[in-house]
């Protein structure tokens, strides 16, 4: 799996240990900033990450701000993305399996570290389930191709 990460100045510290994490379990990762003492506007790192996985550069990623919520909206923003916010293990799951969102949303200042990576575990490691959430996801899909806009 090609899954990228990317933060803003509140959600550094948790990059950095989750990104740990992740190499330990052997998962490469791509990091859209921010860098140690940068600050960034984190509608321009969920854009970027989101571009990313709408244009199949990678196939999922996971967005840190201090709660999670303007990542979440701002890459939801971005055409053929799924977004969600999790802040339990439960949630992390069901946003992959129920709909098969591509891009987990936390939030640095929300939970703990330890956490946070037990989330990003459930949500790593779940796999869309189609059956009944197939159609639902579709509607969403359908929708958003009849209605985008530039």
């Amino acid at each position: 799996m090609k899954l990228a990460i990317g933060c803003d100045e509140a959600g550094y510290k948790l990059k950095e240990i989750i990104k740990a994490h992740l190499a330990e379990c052997g998962q490469a990762v791509t990091d859209f900033g921010v860098a140690d003492g940068e600050t960034a506007l984190y509608p321009n790192i969920a854009f970027a990450v989101a571009n990313s996985v709408a244009g199949q550069n990678h196939d999922r990623a996971i967005l840190i701000c201090g709660t999670g919520i303007g990542m979440c909206i701002s890459a939801n923003k971005v055409v053929g993305v799924r977004a969600a916010q999790a802040h339990d293990t439960y949630s992390a799951e069901r946003a992959k399996k129920s709909n098969n969102a591509q891009i987990l949303c936390l939030g640095a200042l929300v939970i703990g570290y330890e956490l946070a990576k037990t989330i990003v575990d459930a949500w790593r490691n779940s796999h869309f389930e189609p059956g009944r959430s197939s159609p639902k996801v579709n509607l969403i899909v359908q929708y958003e191709a009849a209605n985008k806009t530039i």
